[in-house]
């Protein structure tokens, strides 16, 4: 960010200030004001949310399930998604431990998958073992697992995930050369839209959203990254995983289930409460109030999913 654009709009300094460190002498219904009348320029609306955004953030301060933590922790939402979906949908985990310098590289195989299990970003892949940067890996996971995901987004579930890393078989689709995302949106266990991500390995390339209806029909906004020139190609496995993921979010207001397809075959991903945390604009706007009604605010929380 330019000091220039800054001067002009403190508020973007602000919001870049809080995505890195959370401001935790604020409560977390302050923090959530504040943070989206610096990303939207409005007030935030908690007594009558109308917009996917503002309803995410209502959600935030609700819904304080337990079983949320579960859901979002990348080493024990396996065990809880393969229990209703069943294991064949599950990436095999190689290992977890509490530190970097636990792991046995030399266990692991050719290729694999570095996760931190409580946070996003906490990835590394290694695609051959014999050329793995194993100082810049240990780097990227050791900060991961300092940082608490909960503070920068006040997503209750994240608050108390243990910090513990991860290896997963390495998987790739042989069509596409990459693993793409299948990132469907689902409310009350109805799916009513998903996302595909591309480009998001390739080197000079910003990662592509392009947003799609239940029929598979593209829909003409952009939430945080542009489309692709060439949109992506129906899964095969589409159907199943509409179905999948709506097993996997009954009672549940709102959740985004991800999937990734290898070779026509679905696998798990994991589940999000609050894409982008609420705080990236649809554009057009329209799309925020139209995925915003989507979301019927509960009269109580707390039941278990």
């Amino acid at each position: 960010m330019k000091v220039s654009d800054a001067i002009k709009d403190p508020k973007r300094i602000i919001f870049a200030i809080g995505m890195k460190c959370g401001f935790p002498f604020l409560d977390d219904r302050t923090y959530l004001k504040l943070m989206y009348w610096c990303k939207f320029g409005k007030k935030l609306n908690l007594n009558n949310p109308v917009t996917f955004s503002e309803k995410l953030q209502w959600l935030k301060l609700h819904n304080t399930d337990p079983i949320c933590t579960t859901m979002v922790d990348k080493y024990e939402v396996k065990k809880y998604v393969a229990k209703i979906i069943g294991e064949q949908y599950i990436i095999p985990t190689l290992g977890v431990w509490d530190t970097f310098d636990e792991i046995d590289f030399d266990r692991l195989p050719a290729q694999f998958v570095l996760k931190c299990t409580h946070d996003s970003g906490g990835l590394v892949i290694c695609k051959d073992k014999s050329k793995f940067d194993r100082k810049k890996a240990r780097q990227k996971i050791v900060k991961s697992l300092k940082r608490n995901y909960y503070w920068i987004g006040r997503e209750y579930q994240y608050k108390n995930v243990k910090p513990r890393i991860i290896a997963e078989q390495y998987i790739e689709d042989l069509r596409d050369g990459e693993l793409r995302d299948y990132k469907f949106f689902v409310f009350d266990g109805v799916a009513k839209a998903l996302f595909i991500a591309t480009d998001r390995v390739n080197a000079g390339e910003e990662t592509k959203f392009d947003f799609f209806d239940i029929n598979f029909r593209h829909l003409d906004f952009t939430n945080g990254h542009p489309n692709n020139n060439i949109l992506p190609h129906k899964p095969e496995s589409f159907d199943e995983m509409l179905n999948l993921a709506e097993r996997l979010s009954k009672a549940i207001p709102h959740v985004r289930v991800d999937f990734y397809e290898v070779n026509g075959r679905a696998y798990f991903g994991e589940l999000t409460f609050a894409h982008w945390s609420g705080f990236t604009p649809f554009d057009p706007p329209e799309w925020d109030v139209k995925f915003g009604d989507w979301i019927k605010i509960p009269d109580s929380l707390g039941g278990t999913y």
